[in-house]
């Protein structure tokens, strides 16, 4: 009698396969941790160990990337910022904490959308069109 299980094995392996392909079917504006669930992200972060939590480190990293590129939206369009430099990760990751908290079942990117609209703006010179976004 032979064993079902590679047949089992092989048909969970092609549904995963599959899932996966069908998921990211969809064109992705954002990825990365602050896009993850606020319910499983908050316990894993820990503002006290600073930069030596590696979840800590991707969550600020990720943090930083994202202001930097929303900067550039807001520099091509008004000549205004947001001061990266006001982020310390003790800012970040206690703003993080903070709201996903209270909203497990949200994500982290709705907090920093938040901060980005109500952070006052730095002018800055900036010439629209120094980023070549066709290539």
């Amino acid at each position: 009698m032979r064993s079902k299980l590679p047949g089992v094995l092989f048909g969970a392996a092609l549904g995963l396969c599959l899932s996966v392909l069908c998921a990211r079917a969809e064109p992705l504006a954002t990825q990365g941790i602050g896009t993850s669930s606020c319910g499983r992200l908050v316990s894993d972060l820990n503002p006290s160990e600073g930069l030596n939590n590696p979840v800590n480190v991707m969550l600020y990293a990720w943090v930083q990337g994202y202001i930097s590129a929303a900067n550039i939206a807001l520099l091509e369009d008004a000549s205004k910022h947001v001061d990266l430099s006001t982020l310390d990760e003790n800012k970040v990751l206690n703003l993080v904490i903070g709201y996903c908290r209270a909203n497990p079942d949200k994500k982290p990117v709705t907090a920093i959308d938040e901060l980005i609209r109500k952070s006052a703006k730095v002018k800055a010179k900036w010439e629209a069109g120094t980023i070549d976004w066709d290539g």
